[in-house]
């Protein structure tokens, strides 16, 4: 699943304004009116599966254990926190047996219960968000339940082992992800429409913990129909599971940076300096570039922080996507970018420069009924040539991009290389 945090909206003149207060006004209209439909739609399904579905105890009981299992999973990991931005968890090992086991309205209550609780008990987030996360969960569950159910009349069947019960369920569990995450990637790429599909979709890493949750609520709707007492025994691994989950999300998110995600300043200085020393050891060429919005002040002068912070984004989007793979690229602070670009030599370095200010440069940010354009300044250092650690390269870059400001901005500048002394002739006797 996919979990956002906390967004703070400020006015620039320090007034609350009803952006302020409803943070979801504040959004790409398209983005506004995508979330208000899944929210409908949820509270129709809700309406509708909730009129036609007869309350029994044992039904209530089952998903009373699975919600305070997922409770527990809670409680158990609050105190490691959740990191900024999108993060996941393996609370789907309860809300798939919920879709598997219980008729369709309980799919649809289920990632409500839990949500509040991450709400109340982890981190608050801007509610609109919350909302969203617990619509789009549901409106998943409910159409792997409806799935399952349609072509297993006793979902008891998954504790007997059988082969094809239990192949539908592996089935309805894939659709199931396949929905969340497909609802959960156009909300992002609406939000965001320069960030590829490939980006909000799926990842190497993505895949393992979709197979991860989807064996989890396998394995637990089998020991739930069992027997519920053997939700006791299901929990401990879960619960372990989830905690190395946010632990290594937590560790990632300390070498980011909250507004771009891009390395902070700490992480990209510890492998700037890991690829010098491989540099000095292969012999390799190595590059270094400062790149620095011009007048990025007046950016915030006029349209506010808010605005500001999207044209980092939008300059943190525009470096990954131009970059290799293995460049290391990072914030260095305020609207200055660091990057470092293994196996580049000097012409190399200005291409890729020169590249990255012609593209910053056509880029823009919408605002209201305007677009904001930003020019960038870039100074580069060559290993070798003006440095051989990484303080005497960050300076010569940075004098070169002082130099690049001097000149008018919106350029990219190389400082100059200082000729060796010239050599004395010895002294000779007769």
């Amino acid at each position: 699943m996919a979990v956002t945090s906390h967004v703070l909206i400020k006015s620039r003149d320090g007034v609350s304004t009803l952006a302020d207060r409803w943070p979801l006004l504040g959004q790409r209209r398209p983005l506004v009116v995508y979330l208000c439909a899944i929210v409908a739609l949820d509270v129709v399904a809700i309406i509708m599966f909730g009129a036609s579905t007869v309350l029994q105890w044992r039904d209530v009981l089952t998903f009373g254990a699975l919600m305070g299992c997922g409770a527990v999973c809670i409680e158990a990991s609050r105190r490691l926190g959740m990191p900024a931005g999108v993060s996941r968890d393996l609370l789907s090992a309860w809300w798939l047996p919920v879709a598997l086991l219980l008729p369709p309205v309980y799919a649809l209550f289920a990632p409500i219960v839990l949500q509040f609780l991450l709400q109340v008990r982890v981190r608050a987030t801007v509610l609109y968000r919350r909302v969203f996360s617990s619509a789009a969960i549901g409106l998943a569950g409910c159409t792997a339940s409806v799935v399952f159910h349609r072509f297993v009349d006793d979902p008891g069947v998954l504790s007997r082992g059988s082969g094809p019960p239990i192949l539908i369920a592996v089935a309805a569990a894939v659709l199931f992800s396949l929905l969340n995450i497909a609802l959960i990637a156009i909300a992002a790429h609406t939000a965001d429409p320069d960030i590829t599909w490939r980006g909000v979709l799926w990842d190497r890493e993505s895949v393992l913990l979709d197979i991860v949750e989807l064996c989890l609520g396998i394995t637990v709707s089998i020991c739930c129909g069992l027997n519920l007492g053997l939700l006791v025994l299901t929990l401990p691994p879960v619960v372990l599971l989830q905690r190395s989950l946010l632990h290594a999300q937590l560790q990632a998110a300390a070498r980011t940076d909250a507004k771009t995600g891009l390395l902070n300043a700490a992480a990209w200085q510890r492998e700037a300096d890991t690829e010098i020393v491989r540099a000095r050891r292969t012999g390799d060429t190595l590059a270094l570039l400062i790149i620095d919005i011009d007048h990025f002040k007046r950016v915030n002068d006029a349209h506010g922080h808010l605005v500001g912070d999207q044209v980092l984004v939008g300059v943190a989007s525009m470096l990954r996507s131009q970059l290799r793979d293995y460049d290391v690229v990072g914030r260095f602070g305020g609207e200055e970018f660091v990057v470092l670009l293994p196996g580049a030599d000097i012409d190399e370095a200005r291409r890729v420069a020169e590249r990255l200010r012609v593209r910053i440069g056509h880029m823009a940010v919408p605002v209201d009924d305007t677009l904001v354009r930003v020019t960038i300044s870039a100074g580069v250092a060559l290993m070798n040539v003006h440095g051989d650690d990484l303080i005497d390269l960050l300076t010569a870059a940075d004098l070169a991009l002082y130099r690049a400001k001097e000149l008018g901005r919106d350029r990219v500048c190389i400082p100059a290389v200082q000729p060796p002394p010239p050599s004395l002739p010895n002294d000779t006797t007769a």
